[in-house]
């Protein structure tokens, strides 16, 4: 029997025809995949008419107008009153979590305050929620088509715009999502 493999620091694309809703076009930066389950960050899809200054004005924290316009995403369907800011490696807070030092994740309001600050992550996505698969689940379900690990770079990550960070999480595979089929085989 073959040791298992964990995805951490990687994505998870969902393939076109994904058949939960909840997921469909998602980008999902697994900060957590190990024997007991996976944790991860959708980048994918927005909320609507609300942005991540709003969220820094509810906590009466000021920050540039730049900063302020930034979208909050729908990090996924667990605990969707929760904040985390997945960011660039060279942040770290107390609680902040290495991710395969490829990125950090922080959930404590001082990142959100350094970010005001003007001291907090340079490169930095904040999303409210998260995706979760209990011990086996996330294996269990790559076994059927729907989902494909890809690398993510951090220029995709962080500084792909809402609406085509699917296309260009693909297309920095190498890959045309255009070109994939829902079902099997080629188009």
């Amino acid at each position: 029997m073959s040791d298992p493999v964990f995805f951490t620091g990687r994505c998870l694309l969902a393939m076109p025809g994904m058949a939960d809703p909840r997921f469909e076009r998602a980008v999902i930066a697994l900060c957590m995949h190990d024997a007991d389950g996976a944790m991860g960050i959708d980048l994918g899809r927005t909320i609507d008419g609300v942005t991540a200054g709003e969220v820094f004005e509810q906590l009466d924290l000021a920050v540039p107008p730049r900063l302020a316009a930034r979208p909050l995403f729908h990090g996924g369907p667990v605990q969707p009153e929760r904040g985390f800011v997945i960011h660039g490696p060279n942040y770290a807070h107390g609680d902040t979590v290495d991710v395969a030092q490829r990125w950090g994740l922080t959930s404590s309001l001082s990142v959100l305050a350094d970010i005001a600050a003007g001291r907090g992550p340079q490169e930095w996505r904040l999303a409210l929620g998260y995706s979760g698969w209990g011990p086996g689940q996330l294996e269990e379900e790559m076994t059927r088509p729907g989902w494909m690990v890809a690398d993510c770079p951090s220029d995709v990550l962080f500084h792909a715009a809402p609406k085509t960070i699917w296309q260009d999480a693909y297309l920095a595979e190498g890959i045309d999502p255009a070109a994939l089929s829902i079902g099997f085989g080629a188009v």
